[in-house]
């Protein structure tokens, strides 16, 4: 753990220092890594896990193995570790020192790809792995918190894989059995993205099959949820939502489909709520600095109401529901770095933020402030979906999908929920398929002896039979 999240940095800096950071068998748990263990400690004692998020493509330019090379060159122990394509001659004025960073980027030095037997392309998996000595390390990394002290109890819960398509499917094989072996219940989800940008997102199939992880992070199903939910340029019909959907889910098996990353938003994405403002394509000129026309300020009415709409479907759909810190506060922020604004705890005061900073005339302004009414939404749904686990682990059957009304069923062998969106401008009926008694579990209100069911504009209910 970072030094200075902890209680004692200037101690855990001698404890670090006494280490040799290739020798596992000398590492010492600091203050700092100390206060982490407890937070896993109190986290499971109310029933929830963490996983960690990693990268094994590369590293900072900090890391105690690429300064080795930076001071020995082609002494360095490493230098086998990383993707580098020269080093640099002492004899010349010049620094021939030269690598291959991720995407290009300097300040993040790639861990060297090895026994490469597919072609390796940004955007598609390849058969591959990685240096071996960079391999071990990061098995060892993974262990120690995974089983710290060897005890798996009071380790963390699976890991969150960055940029996982950079990474040869040769490693992730046999970083799952590893992970596996020490944690058998341990959760892995790999991040993959664009196979083509801005049109095209990866195939999660390959990385989904049994061998390598368990979920990756869904952005195949946010994107035309978006679409149809949002006012966007590309607006969707229930019809095109149901097709999109029904393709991506189709493919994979049951078991990942209920453990998939349901993302909407991230620390690389728009908040949910500028995004649903704007009538961009999905992540394509989603910033002010790409366009002027961009609007980073508070949303209006509309999209607060078809967010919540939204909501309600990441919440009741397959899959499990992902919340990106902030969303639940009622943050709003275009593509990063927007979307990295601090967060608006509500025991702060904050200064009003600019809402047209990059457009022509008197500047506006907006109240920042901590949103109860998000806030409780967001609770609302949490409940909802922890108290009926048909709504985690039921199956589900698409029920409705014509213009702008849209509904499903999740459902098992003992109860079933009825899900229905009305994004018409008018009043809409809807047929409740298995006629009955049910509850709305938005409201709260009682449906007796129903079959069909009218919903006003903008509206939605999440129906549960009862006896």
């Amino acid at each position: 753990m970072d030094v200075n999240f902890g209680p004692d940095p200037v101690g855990d800096n001698k404890i670090i220092a006494s280490e040799n950071p290739s020798d596992s068998a000398t590492w010492k748990w600091t203050a700092a890594d100390k206060l982490f263990l407890k937070l896993i400690d109190e986290a499971h004692k109310r029933k929830m896990r963490i996983i960690m998020d990693y990268s094994w493509n590369h590293t900072g330019i900090l890391f105690w193995a690429w300064q080795d090379i930076v001071k020995n060159q082609q002494q360095s122990k490493y230098k086998d570790w990383y993707d580098i394509t020269a080093f640099d001659d002492p004899a010349t004025p010049a620094n021939e020192f030269k690598y291959n960073g991720w995407l290009g980027n300097n300040t993040l030095p790639e861990i060297k790809k090895v026994d490469i037997s597919t072609e390796r392309i940004v955007g598609h998996p390849y058969e591959g792995n990685i240096n071996e000595g960079a391999k071990q390390h990061q098995f060892a990394v993974a262990k120690r918190w995974l089983a710290p002290n060897g005890d798996k109890a009071k380790g963390i819960d699976g890991y969150r894989l960055d940029v996982a398509d950079q990474v040869g499917l040769g490693f992730w094989r046999d970083f799952r059995k590893h992970v596996r072996n020490i944690k058998p219940d341990a959760y892995l989800v790999g991040e993959i993205w664009w196979q083509e940008w801005p049109d095209k997102l990866m195939d999660p199939v390959p990385y989904t099959g049994g061998d390598i992880f368990d979920a990756v992070m869904f952005y195949q199903a946010y994107r035309p949820a978006r679409y149809f939910f949002a006012k966007t340029n590309f607006d969707y019909s229930a019809e095109q939502l149901q097709d999109s959907l029904e393709c991506q889910w189709k493919r994979l098996n049951i078991d990942n489909l209920q453990a998939m990353m349901n993302v909407s938003s991230s620390h690389d994405a728009p908040r949910l709520l500028s995004d649903f403002y704007n009538p961009n394509q999905y992540k394509f000129k989603a910033t002010p600095n790409d366009d002027q026309a961009y609007k980073t300020g508070k949303p209006d009415a509309e999209t607060y109401k078809r967010l919540q709409l939204y909501l309600v479907h990441l919440f009741t759909t397959v899959g499990a529901p992902q919340i990106w810190n902030g969303e639940e506060m009622g943050m709003w922020g275009a593509d990063d770095p927007h979307c990295r604004k601090p967060l608006m705890w509500k025991e702060f005061t904050f200064e009003n933020e600019t809402r047209n900073n990059y457009q022509p005339g008197e500047k506006q302004y907006d109240k920042v402030a901590f949103n109860l009414q998000q806030y409780g939404w967001y609770k609302k749904l949490i409940g909802i979906r922890k108290n009926n686990s048909v709504l985690s682990a039921g199956e589900m059957d698409i029920v409705k999908a014509e213009g702008k009304k849209f509904g499903y069923v999740r459902y098992n062998d003992y109860e079933r929920i009825f899900v229905y969106f009305n994004l018409e401008t008018t009043e809409q009926e809807f047929r409740v398929y298995v006629p009955g008694n049910y509850i709305d579990l938005l409201t709260g209100k009682k449906h007796i002896g129903i079959s069909k069911i009218s919903l006003p504009a903008f509206t939605s209910v999440v129906l549960k039979k009862i006896k």
